[in-house]
């Protein structure tokens, strides 16, 4: 494969996700709740969340739960790349149930294992079988189930935010009604590598130009995590943040993507202004659930 070429999906695709289902099902989440009394407040109670994950591994999460009547909308915050997931919002916090997962590796989930950044996003990709992302996929979706357990969770008003792990999670446990996807890595990696130095997917090319001879393996492996490929049994309606046109994060790029979503498709086209692009995703999500818009500048603090 030549650089910057594009990926298939892999004839063995649908076997590789069942098979972590499978292995998955194999291993009891064996849930344990720890109020936090420091995140708490008069709106909500915070617990320390663990759960087991395949491995096995013992996973963990911030979980917030509005005080009063349930059950409530949900939001599932996925792991984002990096060594440092932080508690909900606090007006996150105030309006749903909140879920922050930790996958492994990372900071409060980093025994026995603890991640490398950079060096994470290529720890065991010369195969599907050893990648680490196998297994990060796994508590992703351990989370989701989690989630779709709980009484105190509205079922039919589950929102996901993350990146391609959102699509994928959205894809294996369709239970969710919205998706919010931004920060895309896994998708078309061999080609958005080639067209960037900056980290992570420098981490694919810093990879590559030490194994040359490896760049078809690598390709395979990561065509697996590729959320277009994933994308028809996506059933949520799902929004795409935008970038710059002409980008690996811009609507043409993207396209083909959307064009794949099983469910609604809607896009943002993100103006970099932090408190503008926040207060309009807390807004589509807040309309699409009936609860209160919430800007980021008006807002009280635990």
């Amino acid at each position: 494969m030549e650089k910057g070429e594009s990926t298939t999906m892999d004839a063995n695709f649908d076997a590789y996700w069942d098979g972590i289902d499978q292995e998955l099902a194999a291993y009891e989440a064996r849930p344990q709740l720890e109020p936090m009394t420091r995140h708490s407040n008069e709106h909500c109670t915070v617990y320390a969340l663990k759960l087991t994950s395949i491995g096995p591994y013992r996973l963990f999460g911030y979980y917030s739960v509005p005080h009063g009547d349930g059950p409530f909308p949900t939001l599932y915050n996925l792991p984002k790349y990096g060594s440092v997931n932080h508690v909900p919002d606090y007006n996150d916090r105030k309006r749903y149930v909140v879920l922050t997962l930790m996958y492994r590796g990372q900071r409060l989930a980093d025994q026995p294992f603890a991640a490398a950044y950079p060096g994470l996003l290529t720890l065991g990709i010369d195969s599907p079988e050893t990648y680490i992302y196998r297994g990060i996929a796994a508590d992703c979706l351990r989370g989701a189930e989690f989630l779709q357990s709980r009484p105190e969770v509205d079922q039919s008003r589950i929102c996901l935010l993350g990146d391609d792990l959102a699509v994928i999670t959205a894809a294996r446990r369709p239970n969710v009604a919205l998706a919010q996807v931004a920060g895309l890595a896994f998708y078309r990696m061999m080609e958005a590598a080639a067209r960037t130095s900056a980290y992570p997917l420098e981490e694919i090319n810093d990879y590559l130009r030490a194994n040359p001879e490896k760049r078809d393996a690598v390709a395979r492996t990561v065509s697996y995590f590729d959320p277009q490929y994933h994308a028809p049994r996506v059933t949520a309606t799902t929004l795409l943040n935008l970038g710059a046109e002409g980008s690996t994060s811009g609507a043409s790029w993207q396209e083909p993507l959307a064009a794949a979503l099983g469910g609604p498709v809607e896009r943002y086209e993100l103006t970099n202004e932090g408190g503008t692009d926040h207060d309009w995703l807390d807004a589509w999500t807040a309309t699409k659930f009936g609860t209160e818009p919430m800007s980021k500048f008006i807002r009280e603090f635990a």
